[in-house]
């Protein structure tokens, strides 16, 4: 009986140590996005960002976001006093380790519009020991909104640009 208890004891402190609130926070970094689609200013939209996965286990705070075509006349004229980012990310992965059923929804809001992403595939492997994700890819739609000349969207693809430490 007491071998029973010392590996249900066990079996507990195991899977503590590998909870999926603790692997959530390993898909932060850095993550580079392409946007496909749009139209006049509302297109060509692509961004450089780095985040990090709140204590919560799902919300995404962002270090940094650079917009490649910070243009003037851009639907999402970004400027990081002027701008508000937002996010949250669901993790699930299999015995293999790998993602599955796993979503990212993404807003940046700037110059009155608002930016969205939103998942339909996150793929990637997440290292449960050390709560590491590679190869980290998430592609889904986009949708940009808010004033007449800014309104659209298309499909993104997002890759991990470098894993976490």
């Amino acid at each position: 009986m007491k071998e029973v208890v010392i590996l249900l004891l066990l079996a507990v402190m195991f899977t503590s140590c590998n909870s999926p609130s603790s692997v959530q926070a390993g898909v932060g970094g850095i993550w580079q996005a392409n946007l496909i689609g749009g139209d006049g200013t509302a297109s060509g939209l692509s961004f450089i960002t780095e985040f990090t996965v709140n204590a919560d286990s799902s919300t995404l705070s962002f270090s940094s976001l650079q917009l490649i075509n910070n243009e003037a006349n851009s639907c999402i004229p970004y400027s990081p006093a002027l701008s508000s980012d937002a996010g949250n990310v669901v993790l699930q992965y299999n015995s293999a380790d790998q993602l599955i059923n796993s979503t990212l929804t993404m807003t940046v809001t700037s110059g009155g519009n608002t930016l969205t992403l939103t998942s339909t595939s996150f793929t990637g492997s997440i290292n449960i020991n050390t709560n590491v994700l590679s190869d980290g890819v998430v592609t889904g739609t986009w949708t940009v909104a808010g004033s007449a000349e800014c309104a659209g969207g298309g499909d993104f693809t997002m890759t991990q640009s470098v894993s976490n430490p």
